[in-house]
């Protein structure tokens, strides 16, 4: 269709770079990340309707949206600038050190839980869970995220006693290591209690949602937040109007609820809930090649696709731990659409494979730099 160029009349319009490239002048600029998106997918829905689905080809970003109409422009002009600013590097409470995203992230998984998917029970020993949280660090993990309560299907939910008395000991034996410390958890007393105790971040996968207190807790300090999307329990698989659009469209309430409670867009960080509440192959590889339209909420990603169902399904791999390779294969596509931060539970590998994917970038963003005559 060709779009009506009076009026979309309160149409949303969706941003979605596609056909990365390194380095060069065309495109569309991803942040701080070198990558240059040589197409961009518009889609406009009314109603939950998609009204205009086209794949524009682009050479710059000037002039590219002119042929709609004013308030779908004025969006994806918004949107265009979002995912070209550069994201600044999150202060941490109580250090020196800030989150810096000239480079992926690779964030170490560490369940301090007797039944979480993949290693529940391992780390669930105070010591063992030290010792493995060094580990990772000695094998390149940038940020380590301590989770004292299991999120997977059928899981028992844990009083939040309990939960603090898992992590904190934790927290309090790492904090003097000086790798960043994130918690894993929707409960706004085990932040609180976590934070008192050393961490510098929270990753929540109700977006701060599940617990009323959540937001307070956040707004009074300054640590930065994870917001993931998850609808139902983890082990509902519900419809979508379209799960890109729908999940997009929920991450950026949020973002807007948490600057509501006095908590600034340049401490979230958001992640599309690979596996939460999605239909186990569709959904999740829907949001994982559109991984690209979140960065133009202008805050960092993080994906999260370490040994999930998903992978299984595809590969025809049923344990958990047997998924690394499509775990790899997971981050690597990540990075290809510039993902920031990447939760794992196979820290030495993906540090090296990202590492390579990320040199093969930028050695392409050097050949393309005007050379000196």
């Amino acid at each position: 269709m060709t779009p009506d160029k009076q009026s979309a009349g309160g149409a949303r319009a969706y941003l979605v770079p596609a056909g990365p490239v390194s380095g060069g002048e065309l495109g569309l600029r991803c942040g701080n990340q070198g990558l240059r998106f040589l197409t961009a997918r518009v889609l406009v829905r009314e109603g939950g309707r998609i009204t205009h689905d086209e794949t524009l080809p682009v050479a710059s970003a000037e002039g590219l949206f002119a042929k709609f109409p004013t308030d779908v422009q004025d969006q994806l002009v918004r949107q265009q600038m979002a995912l070209a600013a550069p994201r600044a590097p999150m202060g941490l409470p109580g250090t020196e050190r800030r989150l810096a995203f000239t480079r992926p992230l690779v964030m170490g998984i560490l369940n301090v839980t007797p039944d979480s998917f993949s290693d529940g029970g391992k780390f669930l020993d105070h010591k063992a869970a030290i010792a493995h949280a060094r580990a990772m660090v000695a094998m390149g993990a940038d940020i380590i995220d301590i989770g004292g309560e299991s999120t997977r299907p059928g899981a028992t939910p844990v009083w939040e006693g309990e939960e603090a008395a898992r992590v904190v000991p934790v927290v309090e034996a790492l904090r003097a290591d000086g790798v960043p410390l994130s918690i894993d958890t929707r409960h706004s007393f085990v932040m609180d209690k976590a934070l008192q105790a050393g961490a510098h971040l929270i990753n929540d996968v109700s977006a701060l949602s599940y617990d009323p207190e959540s937001l307070k807790v956040m707004a009074a300090c300054d640590a930065p937040v994870v917001l993931m999307h998850a609808r139902g329990d983890a082990a509902d698989q519900p419809d979508y109007d379209h799960v890109l659009l729908d999940v997009y469209d929920y991450l950026a309430e949020r973002v807007a609820a948490c600057e509501a409670a006095g908590i600034g867009r340049e401490r979230l960080i958001l992640d599309p809930g690979i596996g939460f509440g999605k239909r186990v192959v569709k959904d999740n590889v829907a949001l994982m090649n559109g991984l690209s339209l979140f960065h133009t909420l202008g805050c960092p990603l993080l994906l999260g696709a370490s040994r999930k169902r998903f992978i299984g399904a595809i590969a025809n791999v049923e344990a958990a731990d047997g998924r690394m390779a499509g775990s790899l294969a997971a981050a690597l596509h990540g990075v290809r659409q510039g993902v920031q931060i990447f939760r794992v539970h196979d820290v030495a590998e993906t540090v090296q494979a990202v590492r390579l994917q990320q040199a093969f970038q930028d050695a392409a963003i050097m050949d393309a730099m005007p050379q000196n005559s």
